[in-house]
């Protein structure tokens, strides 16, 4: 029994691990490894049987937990969204934009990804909406089964990291920190992973060009009745909207002095980048509104489709994820605003229906329910692992690693890695980061920095061979048997699974370079964040003591013990008398120091208060 005491902290850890072995689900071995040791550990005498007390305020600590409850506001609006067309109407449009470019119908999967993840935030939807319609285009016109079968499933995975990311909000609630700081940090990561996606596909085009052929001329469906394409007038359109969105996020500085009415010197970089992208949007969607009232042939079929189709969901990211940056509302109110703006854009295009909306309600629910279990699972663990001094025996573990941060950065990710193969992110997050977030802490590690580090990372676990969710996605909505293309004609083979697995590789290290990155450069996520207040408490505590002095004939006996002012301590004895000298001498029995020493101001707010 000794040997189990001295070691509750691992043997519980093992425990746990060995529970999950066992196939049980994770939620259910994690609440059945903490009453387990929880029991064990009352009935060894190593914490008392009122940590048990504990457990039920907890939980009540958790359904009224309001930061969760973004959670299925942005699953709701995501699964709006994918089921109203949305994402059929996107690739189809951005597939004709770029179809005739080599790789062109990949480099749409991207930028679509890209736009589901900033307003979907769900992986499962992003990748079964493009597995199902751009699996079957690339296919019919050559593409490598690999690659269409990676860049669909590493495209959806970006639902991870671009805001609104679950993951993130997650993250955040474990960390302690604002989830608007956190979406801050991973706004120029995330679209930098998803540039990423765009050089490879683009060095593909260059290097393996028959992996990633162009769409021949009869597959482009926007075509002027004088023949031409109408990429001139899209072209125009876009360099407008890039030059009213350029100057104004150069004057960011001077809008809001404008709108707050003084001087402002400091506007975030994701601030700048979504308020100038809106104002350019804007541009576009009011001179393609006047074009098609006034039919002055303004813009060409394929410029005004464009622009009809990629306003209302650039218009959703802005009312979610630009209230959040601006303050205007909290990430909670910015999913309800978001799931409210989905259900207005259905009904708008007529495809919001009863049965749609009991579906997204029932698939929302459930994921609701599974992320609540596992966190009620996770809390009951934790709060035994804690009282069993569970961080000091992995604090002590990981701060005898060798390089110091660097060595504990590397650890981590590498643990995080490998666990990805069995976990997905929900779990990852609820038992490996609460652990692992105080030791960050305390090594000096900026917190936010470190979420999304562990959000990047733990992308990868859907892209595992041969465990990653979003190949299993994709493999539920790919061929499996030969079928019969229906504008071809052509009898077309089957994706197999080492097809899928094969293609999920590259973009797997692509994923992990960005870790990489991030080590090497945090300020990609410090950069972006507002700039912290620093308060001097020792100027605040001379300023306090001014104050007092300041107040002559003041009664001071009210005061607290030791901030009595010098010159006198009675009652009705004024700080310091006119032209009377103060004394050097703070006879007091404060600590402060000897007669004659000068009082430290915030010494002796620090020990009157200790005092009482």
């Amino acid at each position: 029994m000794s040997f189990i005491t001295a070691n509750f902290a691992p043997i519980m850890f093992i425990g746990l691990i060995c529970f999950l072995i066992l196939g049980f689900p994770v939620a259910f071995s994690l609440g059945a490894a903490g009453m387990f040791f929880g029991l064990l550990g009352v009935w060894l005498d190593i914490f008392p049987t009122a940590i048990l007390s504990v457990l039920p305020l907890r939980l009540i600590g958790i359904m009224a937990n309001e930061t969760l409850l973004a959670v299925p506001f942005f699953t709701l609006m995501g699964l709006i969204l994918e089921r109203s067309g949305m994402a059929e109407d996107l690739l189809e449009t951005v597939g004709q934009v770029f179809g005739p470019l080599r790789g062109g119908v990949a480099l749409a999967v991207v930028l679509v990804g890209a736009m589901l993840a900033a307003t979907t935030g769900v992986v499962a939807a992003s990748v079964i909406s493009m597995g199902l319609i751009s699996m079957p285009i690339m296919l019919r016109y050559g593409y490598s089964r690999s690659l269409a079968s990676g860049v669909i499933a590493a495209s959806g995975t970006l639902a991870q990291v671009i805001p609104p990311s679950l993951v993130l909000i997650v993250l955040s609630d474990q960390m302690g920190k604002s989830v608007g700081d956190m979406y801050k940090g991973a706004f120029i990561p995330g679209f930098m992973l998803m540039g990423l996606y765009i050089l490879f596909i683009v060095a593909l085009a260059v290097f393996k060009p028959k992996m990633v052929p162009a769409l021949p001329p009869e597959a482009r469906a926007f075509r002027e009745p004088n023949g031409h394409s109408g990429y001139r007038s899209l072209a125009l359109l876009a360099l407008l909207s890039v030059i009213v969105g350029v100057v104004l996020g150069k004057n960011m500085e001077a809008v809001h002095t404008w709108w707050q009415g003084e001087v402002v010197s400091f506007v975030p970089t994701d601030e700048r980048i979504v308020v100038a992208m809106c104002g350019g949007t804007f541009v576009a969607w009011l001179i393609a509104v006047i074009n098609r009232v006034t039919h002055l042939g303004l813009l060409s079929k394929l410029a005004e489709r464009v622009t009809f189709v990629l306003i209302p969901p650039l218009l959703l990211i802005f009312l979610v994820l630009g209230t959040i940056f601006l303050g205007v509302a909290t990430p909670t109110e910015g999913g309800a605003m978001g799931a409210m703006g989905a259900l207005i854009m259905a009904t708008m295009r007529k495809r919001l229906t009863w049965s749609l909306l009991r579906q997204a309600l029932d698939t929302t629910t459930k994921l609701a329910s599974f992320v609540m279990f596992i966190l009620v699972g996770a809390t009951v663990f934790s709060m035994v692992f804690q009282a069993a001094d569970g961080p000091v025996w992995v604090e002590h573990l990981l701060t005898k690693l060798p390089g110091g941060e660097v060595g504990f950065l590397i650890f981590v990710n590498v643990l995080i890695f490998f666990l990805a193969f069995f976990l997905d992110f929900f779990e990852l997050s609820f038992i490996v980061v609460p652990v692992l977030a105080p030791i960050a802490d305390k090594m000096g590690i900026d917190l936010i920095w470190f979420g999304v580090l562990l959000a990047v990372n733990m992308q990868t676990s859907f892209l595992h061979p041969p465990f990653g969710f979003a190949l299993f996605y994709l493999r539920s909505v790919a061929p499996e048997k030969p079928y019969v293309d229906h504008v071809t004609g052509k009898t077309m083979a089957p994706v197999t699974t080492m097809q899928i697995y094969k293609g999920a590789i590259p973009f797997l290290l692509l994923q992990l370079t960005m870790v990489a990155v991030l080590i090497a450069f945090p300020g990609l996520v410090t950069g972006n964040l507002d700039k912290k207040v620093k308060i001097d408490m020792k100027a605040v505590g001379e300023q306090m003591m001014e104050q007092l002095n300041q107040n002559e004939g003041s009664d001071f006996n009210s005061l607290p013990e030791g901030l009595h002012p010098p010159g006198g301590a009675g009652a009705g004895a004024p700080a310091s008398a006119p032209g009377a000298a103060a004394p050097a001498a703070v006879p007091s029995d404060t600590g402060q120091g000897p007669v004659g020493e000068e009082i430290d101001p915030m010494k002796a707010i620090q020990d009157s208060l200790g005092k009482k």
